[in-house]
């Protein structure tokens, strides 16, 4: 019979956990982050379109201007980003196995992790923050005391 907690002991234990859990939410901020780039854009040109006030909110859009920006740096010099250095971090940690795969990280490697050459991602990179950039100024964000006014 074996003494202490079971779980402790196992190869599933309890101190293991939160580095797989840790890990994947990482992974689930990474994909949100990614969903923001490029949703973002998005939202604002459907928004403008569709008479959506809160598209042009300043925060809103300079989050939006900020994110795409660090991206483009990233990719023009080559950093690798640090979600990804930090989930790689986490995962081979206490044990977790690196070859087996849990379904977030099947399916988030499935979409995303594909074979392009580097220069697909930096192009991509650079047309969505001149997307951005052209939005910005044919939509030009509000602070909330320049709210439109109507007009008679």
């Amino acid at each position: 019979m074996q003494k202490g907690c079971p779980r402790l002991s196992s190869n599933v234990g309890l101190h293991k956990v939160p580095f797989d859990l840790l890990a994947d939410a990482v992974r689930v901020l990474h994909f949100s982050f990614i969903v923001f780039v490029v949703g973002g854009l998005a939202f604002v040109v459907a928004g403008n379109l569709r008479g959506w006030a809160w598209v042009n909110g300043w925060w809103f859009r300079t989050a939006h201007l900020a994110a795409i920006a660090f991206v483009i740096v990233e990719s023009w010099f080559d950093m690798p980003c640090p979600l990804t250095t930090l989930e790689g971090w986490l995962r081979p940690r206490e044990g977790t196995l690196t070859g087996s795969q849990g379904f977030i990280e099947h399916w988030f490697h499935r979409v995303f992790a594909y074979e392009v050459p580097p220069w697909a991602f930096s192009t991509t990179d650079a047309g969505i923050g001149l997307l951005t950039l052209l939005a910005w100024w044919y939509f030009p964000p509000r602070r909330r005391h320049e709210a439109k006014r109507p007009t008679a």
